[in-house]
This record gives C-alpha cells, sequence and structure tokens, in this order.
C-alpha cells in the first residue's frame, strides 16, 4: 500500500470511529471515501445510510449497510467524503468521481459534515486541481462558451475542457456532462461559485464552500483534524 493510500485508510477509519449508533450518514464518493464505508461497515452500528453515487450504494450494500433514498430518511447527522482541494477555511473542489451533484445535495441535506484527505489535499488556495462543472448535455457546446465567460469575469482566463473516456463523453449518474476548467489559483472561490450557477445550463459546480465542519487528515505522523 502507498503512503497516500494508507493516509486515506487512516482518516477514513478515524472518520468512521465518530459515528454513533442509530445515526444516518451520508456516504461520499471516491477512492477516500471508499476506507470511509468499509470502516463503517466494519463497526457493525444500526444505521442508515445515503449514498452520494450508485458506485458507493453498491458498496456499502455489498458490505451490509442499509442504504435509503435522500429524502427517505429522517435528517442526515453526518456526511464523511472525500476532496480533491482543501483550502483556507476547510473551502474544497471536489467533482474528481463526476458525483459533484448528488455529493451537494447530500452535503446540503447534512448536520455536519467531515471531509477526509491524505497529506497531499489541503493548499494555501484552491484551483490547481481542475474545476469539474456538471451542465445538461442539450446545448453543452453553447453553455461552456458561457462558462468561459463567467470564468473571465473572475479574472481566470481557463477554457473548461469536456471531460472524456474511452472516446465518449462522461455521463454522471444523472445523466449530465462535466466540464474540467483548469484555473490555477482561484483567488475569490465564492465570486466565481455564484458566477457559474448564474449560468443557464450548469447544474452544479465542485466549490463546497461553508460546507466542511472538520477536515481529517492522514499523514506520516498520524492523522490530523482541522476545523475553518
Amino acid at each position: 500500500m502507498s503512503d497516500a493510500e494508507a493516509q486515506k485508510r487512516a482518516a477514513g477509519e478515524a472518520a468512521a470511529a465518530l459515528v454513533e449508533d442509530g445515526m444516518v450518514v451520508g456516504l461520499g464518493t471516491g477512492s477516500t471515501a471508499v476506507w470511509f464505508v468499509k470502516a463503517l461497515a466494519a463497526r457493525g452500528l444500526d444505521l442508515t445510510c445515503v449514498a452520494t453515487s450508485v458506485a458507493t450504494a453498491e458498496l456499502a450494500a455489498s458490505l451490509g449497510l442499509k442504504v435509503a433514498e435522500l429524502g427517505e430518511t429522517k435528517p442526515i447527522d453526518l456526511t464523511v467524503d472525500g476532496a480533491d482541494e482543501i483550502g483556507p477555511g476547510l473551502s474544497l473542489i471536489k467533482g474528481a468521481g463526476g458525483a459533484l451533484l448528488r455529493e451537494k445535495l447530500v452535503w446540503e441535506a447534512s448536520r455536519r459534515c467531515i471531509v477526509i484527505a491524505d497529506a497531499a489535499k489541503p493548499v494555501t488556495m484552491l484551483g490547481k486541481f481542475p474545476l469539474p462543472i456538471e451542465v445538461v448535455a442539450f446545448g453543452h457546446k453553447i453553455t461552456a462558451l458561457r462558462i468561459c465567460d463567467a470564468l473571465s469575469e473572475c479574472d481566470i482566463g481557463a477554457a473548461p475542457r469536456l471531460r472524456m473516456k474511452d472516446g465518449q463523453p462522461v455521463r454522471t449518474d444523472s445523466g449530465n456532462l462535466i466540464y474540467d476548467a483548469a484555473c490555477g489559483r482561484i483567488e475569490e472561490p465564492a465570486a466565481l461559485a455564484f458566477a457559474l450557477k448564474s449560468v443557464t445550463g450548469v447544474v452544479e459546480h465542485g466549490l463546497f464552500l461553508d460546507l466542511a465542519d472538520q477536515a481529517l487528515i492522514g499523514g506520516a505522523a498520524g492523522v490530523t483534524s482541522l476545523e475553518p
């Protein structure tokens, strides 16, 4: 196991230890969240889980966790998920796995959110990791041009690129497409978030602002806890 994977595992296990019997738990998506789901299932608690993607729902069910749809449970007590970048104030970029819309829906429905990550994820400024932007498929090329304008309003010259896999556009679990914008530096995340959500055709973006209550970061010396 690589150092990064060991750090992800440690963070996921630390988060699983915070879950209490009887909770409704939001399950994130991605390689770090997988460690959390496995550790959570191993505890054998009486839980109801809400998954942020089909892949996570299938993993959770295979491990014996009870999975329900968002809105079919009492309020979500705790959501645990990974991130692609963790910036100042626990501002995040998420969406490398293409589940950003479902992730944000679950996060915003949760009383508390914990982000888990390896030591490479914290940064002094968001933007080195390309920002995912989920758009409806109809007219997406026009939407991409309007995304360019929104980025330009925030002094970002990046041109968003349609995410492809095996020669075909990537489809999210909701049937949408994803554009990735290599912003470089996002000096005003809130302003960019507002500009992107103002574009008709944009379903959601990967800026998760003022949502994380705590970060658990795996490192060489163990797991460190960060707060906004």
